[in-house]
C-alpha cells in the first residue's frame, strides 16, 4: 500500500512551565521548531502547518517559510490547537491528520508516513500511534515513560505510566519489562475523531493517569499501534533534554 494523502500540524507554545520559549530553542544552530517542520515536509505530507498562539513563534517560524496558523490561547492542548487548524482549514472529516509535537526535533520523518498509512489500512480506526521496546527495567518502573498495551489486531487497549503488562504473581520486574512497551507521544487522527476528542470534556482515567490519549478509549475511539519503523531521537520537555538533544544531533552528524 502506498502512503496516502496526509497533513501535519504542529502544536506550537511559547508559554510553558518547564520551558518557556522552548520552541525557539537552539539546536545545533536553528531554532528546534525549525528541526521539528523539516522533519514534517521530509515525511512527504500535503500540507505542515505551524499552529501557536504567540507571535514570538509565529514571527520565527514564517522567518524559515512555515504556514503559521494562528490560534486560540484557551486551549488545553495540542489536540484542541490540531482541530481549530482542521476545522479552520475545512479539511474532511475523513482527512488523515498528524500531530507532530513542536518539542520533538528528532522524530524521523518516516514515522509520520508510517501513522498515515497504519490509519488508512483499517476504516475501523479513528487514531493510530506508535510504540518502541522498552530500553530496561528502569523505563518500565518510571513514571515519566508512558507505556502501552495492545490486543491481538494491534489496537491499544490501556496506556498507563504504571508498570503494564504488571511484574508479580510469578513475573518478576527483571523479566516483565521485556514484554513492555514505550508509547511514542505521535499521533495520526481522522478529522471526524480529532473533532469528537477535543469537544469532549477530560474522563476520569485521562485525569488520574494525565494521559489526554486515554480519552479517546473512553470515548470508544480505535487506536492502532504499531512498532516505529525508527527509533527517534530525545523529545525535549526542560533545558536537560535539550542537552541530550544537541549531544544526540551531534553525535548523527559524525556518523
Amino acid at each position: 500500500m502506498g502512503v496516502p494523502a496526509f497533513n501535519v500540524v504542529i502544536p506550537a507554545r511559547h508559554a510553558s512551565t518547564r520551558f518557556p520559549g522552548k520552541p525557539l530553542a537552539d539546536l545545533g544552530g536553528r531554532p528546534m521548531l525549525a528541526h521539528v517542520h523539516a522533519g514534517a515536509l521530509a515525511s512527504g505530507a500535503a500540507t505542515v502547518v505551524v499552529a501557536t498562539d504567540d507571535e514570538r513563534i509565529a514571527a520565527v517560524a514564517r522567518g524559515f517559510g512555515a504556514d503559521v496558523a494562528m490560534t486560540s490561547a484557551h486551549h488545553a492542548s495540542g489536540t484542541e490547537r490540531v482541530a481549530e487548524v482542521a476545522a479552520t482549514r475545512g479539511w474532511r472529516d475523513d482527512a488523515i491528520v498528524v500531530n507532530l509535537q513542536g518539542d520533538a526535533p528528532l522524530m524521523p520523518p518516516g514515522n509520520l508516513a508510517q501513522l498515515a498509512v497504519l490509519l488508512e489500512a483499517d476504516p475501523a480506526l479513528g487514531m493510530a500511534t506508535l510504540q518502541t521496546p522498552l530500553a530496561g527495567p528502569e523505563e518500565y518502573l518510571s513514571p515519566h515513560v508512558v507505556k502501552v498495551v495492545c490486543d491481538a489486531a494491534g489496537r491499544a487497549l490501556y496506556f498507563s505510566r504504571a508498570p503494564i503488562p504488571a511484574a508479580g504473581h510469578g513475573n518478576e520486574v527483571s523479566a516483565a519489562w521485556q514484554s513492555g512497551f514505550r508509547h511514542l507521544g505521535l499521533y495520526a487522527y481522522r478529522v471526524a475523531a480529532l473533532r469528537r476528542i477535543a469537544a469532549a470534556p477530560a474522563c476520569r482515567l485521562e485525569q488520574q493517569e494525565k494521559l489526554e490519549q486515554l480519552r479517546a478509549l473512553w470515548l470508544g475511539i480505535g487506536i492502532g499501534v504499531a512498532t516505529a519503523g525508527q527509533l527517534p531521537g530525545p523529545e525535549v520537555d526542560t533545558p536537560e533534554d535539550l542537552e541530550r538533544a544537541r549531544a544526540w544531533l551531534a553525535r548523527e552528524r559524525r556518523a
